[in-house]
């Protein structure tokens, strides 16, 4: 069942005086991420085909995703009121498709499906936390946190099946670590730069996934404080089986929110040449 429910959220405190024109392009895109969440269920479903446990909580997880959609999409067309967001959700589901037609997962295994799932909510749970940190606007800010809750609740969802998987693939550390950086790098991939497309740019304008990628992450790196990159290396740590609070995991969070800074730095630059 729904943590919570759209309408129980206070429409009424949307204040546009506090809305940061800058966020308004990253919730449009990740409102049609997360309502295609359906997609990724189906895909689950057939990956795990002989698990109902695992197959129900897939299930309950993407009802909470399409929500997650709803709630970002009612807010951006409050931010933005020319902005239509079934439109964009259809238009982005015309140009990005997920392969559910699959009997096995592409991770070549399900407890590598876990591990690589265990990373998405890993991102979007420091995402909607960094965007709840970084913006004044009272209703984004209250969607966000809501969001982020359930973030890290469907991390702990995810990792619980990983480890009870393991206990039967035993994929070794360093096969855990492959997949899960292997994930973290697929954050640059189609399915975002096909979203920021479609929610934030003319339909009569032609897709270029470096242009589209460079816009969205120079405006989404630019929520993140170290605070946020400690918490996504020490779930990355927890999820490969290495101590997530050690001073190994404390340099990798010094060495990533720097990495961070310096590919902001990068796409500033493409978006602005």
């Amino acid at each position: 069942m729904k943590h919570w429910h759209i309408d129980q959220m206070d429409w009424n405190s949307f204040d546009p005086s506090r809305v940061d024109p800058e966020i308004i392009p990253l919730v449009k895109a990740a409102s049609v991420v997360e309502k295609n969440g359906l997609d990724y269920a189906e895909y689950l479903r057939r990956v795990f085909v002989g698990d109902p446990d695992f197959s129900a909580a897939a299930a309950n997880w993407a009802v909470e995703e399409v929500q997650h959609g709803d709630a970002l999409g009612r807010w951006a067309m409050l931010a933005d009121p020319s902005w239509d967001y079934e439109k964009a959700f259809d238009r982005y589901r015309a140009s990005y498709k997920i392969d559910a037609d699959v009997d096995a997962s592409i991770r070549g295994s399900r407890t590598g499906e876990l591990i690589a799932r265990c990373m998405v909510e890993t991102g979007t749970s420091s995402f909607y936390t960094a965007l709840a940190d970084g913006t004044d606007e009272p209703l984004l800010k209250a969607i966000c946190k809501q969001i982020a809750a359930d973030e890290y609740r469907h991390f702990k969802l995810f990792y619980d099946h990983m480890r009870r998987y393991l206990k039967r693939e035993k994929l070794s550390v360093w096969a855990r670590t492959r997949i899960a950086l292997g994930r973290v790098t697929e954050s640059e991939d189609d399915e975002l730069a096909s979203a920021y497309h479609t929610t934030n740019e003319p339909s009569g304008m032609a897709y270029d996934h470096q242009r589209c990628i460079a816009a969205y992450m120079s405006k989404a790196m630019g929520f993140y404080q170290p605070k946020h990159i400690d918490r996504v290396t020490a779930m990355i740590f927890k999820t490969i089986g290495f101590a997530p609070h050690s001073r190994w995991q404390k340099l990798a969070s010094s060495l990533v929110y720097r990495l961070i800074q310096w590919r902001r730095k990068v796409f500033r630059k493409q978006v602005q040449a």
